[in-house]
């Protein structure tokens, strides 16, 4: 029953019955944030979305690798060729280093996605730490064929391409659409076509982020490196692509043109797009401006915000509208929605209080079979909450001795919540939710008081602390950017 799973594939424009490339193995590659600002709730409807199918996916006990990166380099102002990086001016306003850009705003992702009960994925590359997969790969489309150099910028050419891969079938634009939608070459343009795209650039003498190449000194085009560890970490061909919809043109378009380029091949098998969070009637983002950080939701501190929202509540309320529609934000909605969360996990807690009965007047199976056949829609999740509402209904008319369940029906119903609520939509208690909170605020100062013990050449107090830890089944990692600390699973 829980295998039959069918998703939306932007590809083909329709649902199609999900099967893996590879029986019980199952990859997943999740396009990740820019870090030069803190998350807003544009990037909470991804991570939220695909934590769900990774959550799902583990339930039907396929062994999945979720891949998700951080984009930490080549991503111009405007998602265009020209311009300045966007965490090199973030760094230059704050008169820091790019690095302390990336580890500042990557920290405060981790934290909010915690705090929201995020699993963490699999693997997370950076685009620097890939610079030389980049580099390969760029090589490899020039020596098909299908880039030109120019002044020590490499440009994939979309037409030559064209003559072999049609163009355009993830978004739906031929070329000659997307030719007339693009502006006219001004003669000063390195490309032979507007519609080309850098795969490496050219590093002006301003520019900060630079890497040696074959080229000369530049940094990689913002859609290579995507397609670089995707590969890396899934193979030329994988089973899942997702991210938000703004990206299907021109990232991923780009990154099917760059994959079919280099290795023959189209990349994924199916692409996955959540839509857009919207703010009187317009997307959310940090470029528009009028985006609300997840810690301003957390703690109400946004003029636009009546109240403070507990992450459970921004969880519910996204998975409140399937991934496929847009959220439109407003605080009645939020309201409504914390109402909702509230009512379900007081529903669950009575559920653990119920007496039994020799005869159930209600059937379970049949709700069972509702849950799965709304989640196995295309992680239809608004259809699951609407069960799972009659399910609340049942739990509160057993209380009020209006409906009867037998012992083994009670503990269908009790698995079948904790299955569903907690295990596969991922919520918890508004109190645990908190104690989370505080407990990454503890770690946060547990690593800062490790970290100077460090500096101070205290190393066996530094080690004392990384073995306690470990030893309460908290792993710290060290790296070059810092310090950070996860659950080691199966800890007894």
């Amino acid at each position: 029953m829980t295998r039959k799973i069918k998703i939306y594939n932007t590809l083909s424009k329709k649902k199609e019955d999900f099967k893996p490339l590879v029986e019980n193995h199952v990859g997943m590659y999740v396009c990740g944030p820019t870090v030069y600002g803190d998350p807003h709730l544009g990037h909470a409807r991804p991570a939220i979305t695909f934590d769900v199918v990774f959550r799902y996916l583990n339930h039907c006990n396929y062994k999945v690798r979720y891949v998700r990166n951080i984009t930490d380099a080549g991503h111009l102002e405007n998602d265009s060729d020209e311009g300045e990086d966007k965490i090199s001016k973030k760094a230059r306003l704050e008169q820091l280093e790019p690095m302390e850009i990336v580890q500042l705003y990557t920290k405060n992702y981790h934290k909010a996605m915690n705090e929201l009960n995020c699993l963490s994925p699999s693997i997370e590359p950076r685009a620097t730490g890939h610079i030389i997969e980049q580099i390969e790969m760029v090589k490899k489309i020039l020596s098909n064929g299908y880039a030109y150099q120019v002044n020590g910028s490499v440009y994939l050419d979309v037409n030559k391409y064209n003559t072999k891969y049609p163009y355009g079938n993830l978004s739906g634009r031929n070329l000659d659409d997307t030719l007339e939608g693009t502006r006219k070459l001004d003669g000063q343009s390195e490309k032979k076509s507007n519609v080309d795209f850098a795969i490496w650039k050219r590093a002006n003498p301003e520019h900060i982020m630079r890497w040696p190449s074959p080229w000369g000194e530049g940094f990689p085009g913002w859609h290579m490196e995507c397609s670089a560890m995707s590969e890396k970490y899934l193979g030329k061909k994988f089973d899942i692509h997702g991210g938000g919809m703004d990206l299907v043109f021109p990232h991923h378009e780009a990154e099917i043109t760059q994959s079919n380029a280099c290795n023959n091949c189209d990349p994924v098998n199916f692409w996955m797009h959540n839509n857009m969070v919207t703010i009187d009637g317009k997307k959310m983002g940090k470029s528009l401006g009028n985006f609300i950080n997840l810690e301003e939701f957390f703690d109400g501190s946004h003029t636009k915000l009546d109240k403070a929202y507990a992450p459970m509540i921004i969880r519910f309320f996204i998975l409140q509208a399937h991934y496929r529609s847009t959220i439109d934000f407003s605080n009645e909605a939020l309201q409504a929605a914390e109402k909702g969360f509230n009512k379900l996990l007081a529903a669950m807690e009575t559920l653990q209080s119920l007496n039994s009965h020799k005869i159930s007047s209600y059937n379970i199976k049949e709700l069972e079979e509702k849950c799965y056949s709304a989640i196995n829609d295309d992680f239809n999740t608004p259809i699951l909450i609407a069960n799972l509402f009659n399910g609340v209904k049942v739990i509160n008319s057993v209380k009020d001795g209006n409906e009867t369940l037998t012992e083994t029906d009670l503990e269908k119903l009790k698995t079948l919540f904790n299955t569903f609520v907690t295990d596969i939509l991922g919520f918890i208690p508004l109190q645990e939710s908190n104690k989370n909170k505080l407990t990454n605020e503890v770690m946060d100062l547990v690593l800062k008081i490790r970290e100077n013990a460090k500096k101070n050449k205290d190393f066996d107090t530094a080690d004392l602390i990384r073995n306690e830890l470990e030893s309460f089944g908290v792993l710290i990692k060290d790296s070059r950017e810092g310090s950070s600390w996860e659950l080691k699973l199966n800890v007894e």
